[in-house]
């Protein structure tokens, strides 16, 4: 005898799926560092065991050129996804929400997001493999700010707790090169 069918209803809760804008201004000076066409051919020569050539003479105004996130409409941009992280690293200075919750219930919309502002060159001194002192010429935003476009689950958080998390994480933690997540002070923002 087959056992007997029963038809069950299943509810789904509704998604409350809202957008929100949050312009982010600096407070901090911004350090890019996007990988240059030239470590990202070293990687993979190294990886397809190609002989090594010579070292190249550096050129301190293309690697300035090549650190920064250039958009193809002429404009610089950086990594949306380094602005989320740092939301979802706040949750770590905030009660109520945990970085699982956070990480599901948000998004930003877009791979990179436009910086307004003007890179200047910056020159620092650094330590690579083994200690050794290497020169460093990147790109760095004195003034800066942007537009951040979110998606978001309001059934799970909050607008006020958005808000709250990204100006967190622009204190706490930041973005780019040296930001405080990393013992640095660049990167810091707030939500203006």
């Amino acid at each position: 005898m087959a056992p007997a069918t029963k038809e069950v209803a299943i509810t789904i809760p509704q998604m409350d799926i809202r957008v929100l804008q949050l312009k982010v201004v600096g407070d901090s000076p911004l350090i890019c560092h996007a990988w240059s066409s030239k470590a990202k051919k070293m990687m993979l020569d190294k990886q397809m065991k190609k002989a090594k050539t010579a070292k190249e003479s550096k050129d301190p105004d293309q690697d300035f050129k090549e650190s920064l996130y250039s958009l193809p409409d002429g404009g610089y941009g950086f990594p949306a996804v380094a602005f989320k992280s740092a939301a979802v690293d706040a949750c770590s200075h905030v009660d109520g929400l945990t970085k699982v919750s956070a990480r599901g219930s948000m998004h930003i919309i877009g791979d990179m997001v436009q910086i307004e502002g003007t890179p200047t060159m910056r020159e620092d001194m650094v330590r690579v493999g083994m200690g050794t002192a290497d020169i460093r010429y990147r790109g760095e935003f004195r003034a800066w700010s942007c537009m951040l476009t979110l998606r978001y689950n309001a059934a799970v958080i909050s607008d006020e707790q958005v808000v709250n998390l990204f100006n967190t994480a622009g204190f706490a933690i930041g973005v780019g090169e040296w930001r405080p997540q990393r013992d640095g002070s660049f990167g810091m923002f707030h939500v203006g």
